[in-house]
C-alpha cells in the first residue's frame, strides 16, 4: 500500500496556455512511499519478497518517483487519470500520441506536448517509476527497491549479458554490465563473440579485455566492438533488486489516487476511472501487469478499467525474476534466449501444445481491465503478434473475449511516428515514415468510451487465416521490387529455456504475418491513407547493410520503397508497381480517393475527424501527384 506521496512542486504549464476545453494546465512534481506484506496473497508473485529485508512492521519499502499533469480546474478536466508506463525511465506519451518532438522528459512548453492531444481530452496525466535501474537523469523515472539477500549474505549467481554496437543505440566501446560482478578476476568469467545467434560464440583470450571496474569491461585498448556483432559475458553477478516491486508499486500509486480522499491533493479533483497506455517495453509491461495478477489491489479492487498496449507483440519483460533485465528484447537478430516470450499469449483460453500448458492473458477474476492492443506491421515480423489471434501452432484464428480487441496497423514500423525519415541509416532499404498514430489516437478514444459508458469500440481489425491475408513470411506475395532487400522469415518465438546458457530451440511457435497486394503493402488490418491510396510500398521489416551482418533482419525497422513518378520511370527502373501518375488521373482524382478513405474510417471510428481533416490538406499540398 501507498504510505505517503510527498509533493516536492507545483509548477504551471506552457505559461497557462489553455488545452481545449480542459484549460490550463500543471506540473506536480513529487516521490511516493509505500510497503507490501510480503504474506499477502496479492504480493506473492513477487519475486525474491522472501528475501527482502522488512521494517519495523513486517513490510518491505520502496519509493517511487511521481509526475502529474492536471488540469488546474479540476471540473475542466474529464476526471480520469491517463497513467502512461515510462519506457526506461523516459516519458514517451508526447513524443509519440501527440505528434511532440522525442527525448522530452521534463515536459515545460507548448513545444513539449506536440498537438496536446491528452491534454486536450482532459486526462489528469499520471507517471511514476518502475524500474529500479532505469536512468533518473532529466527527470527519468525510477523505482526505489531493496536487494534482496539470503539470510543477510549476498545472493550471486552467474548470469549472461549480451552487447551488440551500433544496432539499437549507437557505436558502444564499454559494455554496462547488468549486475555487479563478485569479482574482477578475469578467469571467473568468460567474453565470446559471434556474427549471428545461430554460429557458435568464439571465446575472446583474457589479454583481449578487461573489468573497467565491478559493473563493465571493454576490449583491450585499440580494440572496437565489431558494428552488429553479438558479445556475450557470463560472469558472477551479485546483489539482485526485488524487481517485482515495480508492478506493486504501480498498482499502489494509482489505486491510492483513485480511492484513498486524501489523493485530492495530487490529481486536484476526484478520479472516476484510470487508464494506462504503454508503447513497446511498456506496453508489455502491461501485458505483465495483467497476468500477473497486479490489476487488482491488496483491497481487491480494480486498478486500471482500459489498458491501451501499442507495439508489445506477444511479449512481456524479464523483469519479475532474479537477476532480470528488463531493457532487454528479443529480435531476429539479437537478445535471444532472455525470457519475454511465455505461454499464454492471448486473451483466449487456449491450450499450448508445446508446453502442455492452459490458459489466457487474462485472469478471469473480476481483475481483468478492457484491453486495447495495437501493433505495427513490425511486430508481426518480430513479435510473434499473429499468436495474439491465432493458435500456438498458427492453425486457426480465435475468438477473442468481449473485452478484448486486437488491431494491426498496416504498413507500419515498430517506432513509426510523426516526422520519422526514410534514412535508411544502419538498413539496406530506406526506413518506413508511415505514422500509425492517427489510428492509435482513435483508438485511445474508443477505449475511453468504452470504460466510461460501455460503448464498445470497432471489432479488431487483422490479419485472418479465414480470409486468406495470414500467410507463412514467404508466401506474402510480395512483388520483386528492383534493388530491394525483400525479407522472408520472422523472428522465432518460442518457450523459455535457460537464459544463461541458452540453446537453439528444439521447438516453436508458428508464427505469421500479412499477405500483401499487387504493391507489397498489407492487405489487411487498419489502413491508413498512405496503405488504402498509395505513394510508396511500406513494410515493416527491413535488412542491415554492411558492415552489419548480412540477411539479419534489421532491429525493428520497417521499408520504404517509393513509386516511379510516371510510366516511363518505372519502365526504365523495371518495377512492376504502376507508377504515380497512372495510378492517379490527377490530383483532384487523389484527393478524392483520400477523402473517401477517410471518411470511411471515421465512419469505422478508426480515425478522429482533426487527423481525417489533415489527411485531406495534405492530399491537397501533395507534390508528387499531377494537377
Amino acid at each position: 500500500m501507498l504510505l505517503s506521496l510527498d509533493i516536492e512542486r507545483i509548477e504551471i504549464l506552457a505559461d497557462g496556455a489553455p488545452f481545449g476545453d480542459a484549460g490550463a494546465y500543471e506540473r506536480v512534481i513529487g516521490r511516493a512511499k509505500g510497503e507490501v506484506d510480503p504474506r499477502d496473497p496479492a504480493n506473492k508473485n513477487i519475486a525474491l519478497i522472501d528475501k527482502a529485508p522488512l521494517n519495523a512492521n513486517g513490510k518491505v519499502e520502496y519509493a517511487t518517483d511521481i509526475f502529474i499533469l492536471r488540469p488546474k480546474d479540476p471540473a475542466r478536466g474529464n476526471g480520469r487519470i491517463l497513467y502512461e508506463v515510462n519506457n526506461r525511465g523516459r516519458k514517451m506519451l508526447f513524443g509519440n500520441i501527440a505528434d511532440g518532438p522525442q527525448g522530452v522528459n521534463d515536459p515545460k512548453t507548448m513545444a513539449d506536448v506536440g498537438n496536446g492531444f491528452p491534454l486536450r481530452q482532459g486526462y489528469t496525466i499520471v507517471w511514476s517509476g518502475w524500474d529500479p535501474d532505469a536512468p533518473r537523469a532529466n527527470m527519468g523515472l525510477g523505482l526505489t527497491a531493496p536487494v534482496a539477500t539470503d539470510n543477510g549474505q549476498p545472493i550471486v549467481k552467474v548470469v549472461r549479458d549480451e552487447f551488440c554496437s551500433g544496432t539499437r543505440g549507437g557505436a558502444i566501446e564499454v559494455f554496462k554490465l547488468s549486475y555487479e560482478a563478485t569479482t574482477q578476476e578475469q578467469p571467473r568469467a568468460t567474453l565470446t563473440v559471434r556474427e549471428r545467434a545461430d554460429d557458435e560464440p568464439r571465446e575472446l583470450p583474457l589479454n583481449q579485455w578487461s573489468f573497467v571496474d565491478a559493473r563493465s569491461i571493454k576490449l583491450r585498448e585499440g580494440t572496437k566492438p565489431k558494428p552488429g556483432y553479438l558479445y556475450e559475458f557470463r560472469y558472477e553477478a551479485k546483489n539482485p533488486k526485488v524487481l517485482g516491486l515495480g508492478f506493486a508499486a504501480t498498482r499502489d500509486v494509482i489505486s491510492w489516487l483513485r480511492y484513498d480522499p486524501a489523493a485530492i491533493a495530487a490529481t486536484g479533483g476526484k478520479i472516476s476511472h484510470a487508464l494506462a497506455i504503454g508503447f513497446s517495453q511498456a506496453g508489455r509491461y502491461l501485458r505483465n501487469h495483467i497476468s500477473e495478477g497486479f490489476n487488482r489491489d491488496e483491497a481487491g479492487r480494480k486498478v486500471f478499467d482500459g489498458i491501451h498496449s501499442h507495439i508489445a507483440g506477444v511479449g512481456r519483460i524479464f523483469f519479475n525474476t532474479p537477476f532480470g533485465q528488463p531493457a532487454r528484447t528479443g529480435t531476429q537478430h539479437e537478445d535471444h534466449g532472455f525470457p519475454e516470450n511465455e505461454f499464454p499469449f492471448s486473451t483466449a483460453s487456449l491450450a499450448d501444445p508445446l508446453t502442455g500448458k492452459k490458459g489466457s492473458l487474462f485472469r478471469g477474476d473480476g481483475s481483468d481491465p478492457k484491453l486495447i492492443e495495437t501493433n505495427t506491421s513490425t511486430e508481426y515480423w518480430q513479435k510473434g503478434a499473429s499468436l495474439l489471434h491465432t493458435d500456438p501452432v498458427g492453425t486457426e484464428d480465435v475468438t477473442l473475449p468481449a473485452n478484448s480487441r486486437v488491431y494491426m496497423i498496416a504498413g507500419t514500423q515498430h517506432g513509426g511516428r510523426a516526422g520519422a525519415t526514410t534514412d535508411p541509416g544502419p538498413d539496406i532499404n530506406p526506413r518506413n515514415p508511415h505514422n500509425p498514430m492517427p489510428a492509435v489516437r482513435a483508438l485511445l478514444v474508443a477505449l475511453d468510451e468504452w470504460v466510461v459508458s460501455g460503448k464498445e469500440p470497432p471489432p479488431s481489425r487483422i490479419p485472418t487465416l479465414a480470409a486468406g491475408t495470414l500467410v507463412e513470411p514467404d508466401k506474402t506475395g510480395f512483388p520483386a521490387v528492383p534493388g530491394a532487400a525483400v525479407v522472408k522469415v520472422t523472428n522465432q518465438v518460442a518457450p523459455p529455456g535457460d537464459w544463461v546458457h541458452p540453446k537453439p530451440a528444439d521447438k516453436a511457435y508458428r508464427t505469421l504475418v500479412c499477405k500483401v497486394d499487387a504493391d507489397g503493402n498489407e492487405a489487411a488490418g487498419v489502413r491508413l491513407p498512405d496503405i488504402a491510396v498509395p505513394l510508396a510500398t511500406y513494410s515493416g521489416w527491413n535488412e542491415y547493410k554492411p558492415p552489419y551482418p548480412a540477411g539479419e533482419l534489421a532491429d525493428r525497422d520497417g521499408s520504404c520503397l517509393p513509386f516511379a513518378v510516371d510510366k516511363a520511370a518505372r519502365e526504365a527502373a523495371g518495377d512492376p508497381r504502376p507508377s504515380i501518375s497512372e495510378r492517379y488521373k490527377s490530383a483532384a482524382d487523389y484527393v478524392a480517393k483520400v477523402q473517401a478513405v477517410v471518411s470511411a474510417l471515421q465512419k469505422d471510428r478508426l480515425l478522429l475527424a482533426e487527423d481525417a481533416k489533415s489527411y485531406v490538406e495534405r492530399a491537397h499540398r501533395e507534390p508528387r501527384v499531377a494537377p
